[in-house]
């Protein structure tokens, strides 16, 4: 197993951006803001403006999707800095539950790094792909559950 390093949340959102600039166009229109990041836990914050909001004028469906996605994915990259391992990663299955509207800005939250972390190191292990199932909740400003989401995040160490 290789050396782990230390990651700043300063370089992972530089990643972020970098990853809705060049890779991801929709993650740069919609601009989230990752708040924090460590082994265990990752929180991003998605305003409720113009580029969020549907007709009701609560968060669209698609800004709420996106949120659940970079909340999890970004332990993947995290990951892979910190272990200096090169992972391949996709969302195998998706399920949401929508329990109220979202009518302010969303923050997205995910405390199961430490599930990620045994995939990606179980990958590395049997040079094969794993999947995990990783929760994400969805909560307003007022502290109210909007959202939760169930990932099925697929990773396989090159």
């Amino acid at each position: 197993m290789k050396k782990t390093k230390e990651i700043t949340l300063r370089k992972m959102k530089r990643k972020l951006w970098l990853l809705g600039i060049f890779k991801i166009p929709i993650i740069g229109f919609i601009k989230p803001e990752l708040l924090f990041l460590n082994n265990e836990e990752s929180r991003v914050r998605i305003k409720l403006r113009r580029r969020t909001k549907n007709h009701l004028n609560s968060m669209y469906f698609g800004g709420l999707t996106v949120g659940a996605d970079i909340a999890a994915g970004l332990h993947v990259f995290y990951f892979s800095e910190v272990l200096g391992y090169k992972i391949s990663f996709a969302f195998k299955g998706f399920n949401a539950d929508f329990i109220k509207r979202a009518e302010t800005d969303v923050i997205f939250k995910i405390d199961q790094g430490e599930l990620i972390h045994k995939a990606i190191t179980t990958s590395y292990e049997t040079k094969g792909r794993v999947n995990q199932i990783v929760d994400v909740v969805a909560i307003d400003l007022n502290e109210d559950v909007v959202a939760n989401f169930k990932l099925v995040v697929s990773v396989k160490v090159k």
